[in-house]
């Protein structure tokens, strides 16, 4: 379990609707399609055509989660052009959408612990062909199990001109 800490750990004088990270986050990314976009654009999937193909969703709804993901800054289009071709826009990972790249393996790490018939892909170390997992770890480097996480307000930065 996660500790509330400070001001956090009365439940009843605060409330984190409308500003809890997890919520907003959800709130741009919690779709399905959504998230198996960012799990094609992880795979290096990068054409309109295939991310349709490869999510199962049709061309509107691909059309309108990929310019979703390009305002969220997940994603930025870059056009190519095949000879004989007109120019059209290929999707690319940016740094956020890098960045976001746990969250997607932590849930199919969960998927293979938890759910049935979910364990034929394995994610590899490709340096050594070890498993690979996501892990909670502090800015130390300490491995942090759920009872030692804690949640506590971030103190604020002074902005300090030149």
């Amino acid at each position: 379990m996660t500790l509330l800490q400070g001001v956090l750990a009365d439940r009843d004088a605060w409330t984190a609707v409308g500003q809890c990270s997890i919520e907003k986050t959800m709130a741009v990314l919690g779709t399905k399609s959504a998230m198996l976009i960012m799990r094609e654009a992880y795979y290096g999937t990068t054409r309109f055509d295939d991310f349709a193909t490869r999510v199962g969703i049709t061309k509107a709804a691909a059309s309108a989660r990929l310019s979703e993901l390009v305002e969220l800054g997940m994603l930025t289009r870059q056009p190519y052009r095949e000879a004989g071709q007109r120019t059209r826009d290929e999707y690319v990972l940016t740094e956020a959408g890098i960045d976001f790249m746990p969250v997607v393996w932590a849930m199919f790490q969960w998927g293979q612990q938890h759910l049935p018939g979910t364990n034929r892909l394995r994610l590899t170390h490709l340096n050594c062909g070890a498993d690979a997992m996501v892990e909670m770890r502090c800015a130390e480097g300490h491995l942090v199990p759920p009872d030692e996480l804690g949640v506590e307000l971030a103190k604020r930065r002074r902005h300090r001109d030149g």
